[in-house]
């Protein structure tokens, strides 16, 4: 069943179609975020590491320019949604407080969320509806688009370099990694929130303002 299962993954892989398919991938993920677009990264980083295809330079590529296409898709939705997402008066003091945060060091949160579980949405989303610049918004963008990609599939290469003839090995090295960054960077963020001071209501962030 393994085997079968390895065999029709190198033989997806090997298509020309998977370019197509992990581009179609990241750009779905960057609205709808449970696509799994970065594990496909990564199991394609794997098999170019261990079958030497697909390309991954190639991977790479589709990989940026389907997140880059993706967020911009969710900064669209977002700048539409503006009017409705500043109805309330809770959620337009939480918008105030984001165009402040956004103004002093948007293309770092923007870079950051890309690695944080649901903050990549979330990022582009609340850009779009504060009318984010949108020059501004692709620069960064597309930063964050090509580290996410390398960061990915160079993950998946490692898995699939350290157990050539092993694929199943190196993609489970490679999903172990980037699971294990994943929690780093959620643990670092709790202790860094712990550590910050209790607010006043008018300068609490959207997500507490939210709460009535």
């Amino acid at each position: 069943m393994t085997q079968a299962i390895l065999d029709a993954l190198e033989q997806a892989m090997s298509s020309p179609w998977i370019y197509l398919a992990l581009f179609a991938l990241a750009v779905l993920d960057g609205f709808f975020p449970i696509v799994p677009a970065e594990t496909s990264v990564i199991t394609a980083g794997v098999f170019a590491a261990s079958t030497g295809a697909p390309d991954v330079a190639l991977v790479i590529a589709v990989a940026a320019l389907g997140a880059f296409a993706g967020d911009h898709v969710s900064y669209v939705i977002g700048r539409t949604a503006n009017g409705r997402l500043r109805g309330g008066r809770r959620t337009g003091r939480a918008f105030a407080w984001a165009e402040r945060a956004l103004a002093e060091r948007g293309g770092l949160v923007l870079v950051v969320a890309r690695y944080i579980p649901g903050g990549r949405t979330a990022c582009t989303l609340t850009m779009g509806a504060v009318a984010y610049p949108r020059r501004s918004f692709a620069f960064f963008d597309a930063v964050a688009a090509c580290s996410w990609a390398v960061y990915s599939a160079l993950i998946g290469y490692v898995g699939g370099a350290a157990f050539e003839h092993d694929p199943l090995k190196g993609l489970l090295l490679g999903l172990g990694i980037a699971v294990t960054i994943t929690v780093v960077v959620e643990v670092a963020r709790h202790l860094r929130r712990r550590r910050i001071p209790v607010l006043p209501e008018r300068d609490l962030e959207p997500a507490e303002l939210a709460v009535d």
